[in-house]
């Protein structure tokens, strides 16, 4: 995976090459304006994150704030990473439907959908699945998986 190495979005942003930086700037327009409230956005594991603040969450399983969703510019495409859409699968099938009804093809791993243009997504019609989960039952979903998991492992 592709990272860029960046204090700041803003230094992220600049790295790019001005196409890269139009598509990448286009989702992360999208992504604000549809982002819950209490999501800070930052640079974290060389992608633009918007994260649950750690005085929020409470201590994480590695100590990093929850990523909510991430942009990234990686080498052969464009990533949208929305890990509320991992946590639910009723909104995976909503991804899905969104590219479908859209005529478009996804190309989606556990949390993020890849894509190699704007017109290969449906842009706006991500946003509401972007705003779908408040960060409490983000936080929550979180604590719930996370406890189901330790469990499995004793």
């Amino acid at each position: 995976m592709a990272t860029i190495p960046a204090a700041t979005v803003g230094e992220y942003l600049a790295q790019l090459p001005e196409d890269r930086r139009a598509v990448v700037s286009a989702v992360r327009r999208m992504v604000k304006r549809n982002l819950p409230k209490g999501f800070q956005e930052r640079t974290n594991w060389g992608h633009i994150c918007y994260e649950v603040p750690l005085a929020k969450s409470g201590p994480t399983y590695n100590g990093q704030p929850l990523c909510y969703a991430a942009i990234a510019a990686q080498k052969n495409h464009y990533a949208l990473y929305l890990t509320g859409v991992y946590m639910d699968p009723a909104l995976t099938r909503r991804v899905q439907e969104t590219f479908k009804a859209a005529g478009k093809k996804l190309d989606m791993g556990k949390s993020c959908v890849r894509f190699k243009s704007l017109d290969a997504i449906p842009l706006d019609a991500l946003g509401p699945i972007v705003a779908a989960v408040p960060m409490e039952e983000f936080i929550a979903r979180y604590r719930s998986i996370h406890a189901a998991t330790k469990t499995a492992r004793r």
